[in-house]
């Protein structure tokens, strides 16, 4: 074997353990986290926090991702758009995924509590705990309204990384938390809406499903509501200023319109731009509340 074929093997197999902490998702929980830790102080937050928070949430929210594609592993193999998953092609295996978890996991975790603080492990791990078990393993494959009840482990990050900067979670970071947590069922359900032939051949009782499209398309439009009136909710308790306040009345009047097509004018390709927008819509959202902390107006 040459040292090239070695080496390109070697790059493979590192990128299917990559694969396995579904690195878009994880970036996403990450960032929240980051802003989390930048509006928990009112200058600058320590760097040796900033650094070593960030990596040990990314360490055990990449865990929770393998554990959730370890469980799902069946279920993947018969849905197209997670069907290439390593553990879905089989070309990782049970015992490696459990010790990649736990590695990554126990090094995250170590991280944390050693580098950062007790109470932001734990308040990690229990996060872990509600994604990779209770939502993975129990809500999901159980009740339709999985995605809602198992959303509040999806939401924690801001309330990660505000603990890592201040040992402590106030209610500021709980509002991230909430509006997070009424975010995710309008941008889950819109790609079960568009996908919905594929969640009906996993076995998985996703609302599209279970209570057909109408029904889910009204919800979308009902979360969505709830969610822009919640996105309000830092400006009223005066935690941010006007430029949060702008950049949210704008960022939801694009959120209402996609869900309002979903619901009265639906098409895949209204749902399919619904969904791409919620994840554009959470990431300026978010951007716009870590500048308005640092310019008040």
């Amino acid at each position: 074997m040459t040292t090239h074929t070695a080496t390109s093997k070697s790059a493979s197999r590192a990128s299917e353990f990559w694969a396995l902490t579904k690195p878009r998702v994880t970036l996403m929980a990450v960032f929240c986290a980051v802003i989390g830790m930048f509006l928990a102080v009112d200058g600058i937050p320590d760097w040796r926090i900033l650094v070593f928070g960030t990596v040990g949430i990314w360490l055990l929210t990449g865990a929770a991702f393998a554990v959730n594609c370890l469980a799902e592993r069946e279920i993947d193999a018969r849905m197209a758009r997670t069907a290439r998953r390593p553990m879905a092609l089989g070309s990782i295996t049970v015992t490696q995924t459990v010790i990649f978890a736990l590695v990554i996991g126990g090094a995250g975790m170590w991280i944390l509590h050693t580098l950062v603080n007790p109470l932001t492990m734990w308040l990690t791990f229990v996060t872990f705990l509600g994604y990779a078990i209770i939502y993975t393993m129990i809500l999901k494959p159980s009740t339709p309204q999985n995605i809602v009840i198992g959303g509040l482990s999806g939401a924690m990050p801001p309330a990660l990384g505000w603990a890592a900067v201040a040992n402590e979670v106030p209610m500021q970071a709980w509002l991230l938390v909430m509006i997070i947590f009424v975010w995710t069922p309008p941008h889950f359900w819109a790609l079960a809406l568009y996908r919905r032939d594929d969640y009906a051949k996993s076995g998985l009782p996703m609302l599209p499903v279970t209570h057909g499209m109408q029904f889910t398309q009204f919800h979308v439009w009902l979360y969505s509501i709830a969610l822009a009136a919640t996105t309000l909710l830092p400006w009223i308790v005066r935690m941010s200023g006007l430029i949060y306040l702008v950049s949210a009345i704008i960022l939801n009047a694009v959120f209402l319109n996609h869900a309002w097509k979903i619901y009265r004018h639906y098409t895949d390709l209204i749902a399919r731009k619904a969904f791409t927008w919620s994840i554009i819509y959470l990431t300026l959202l978010f951007i716009a509340l870590l500048v308005d902390h640092y310019i008040k107006l």
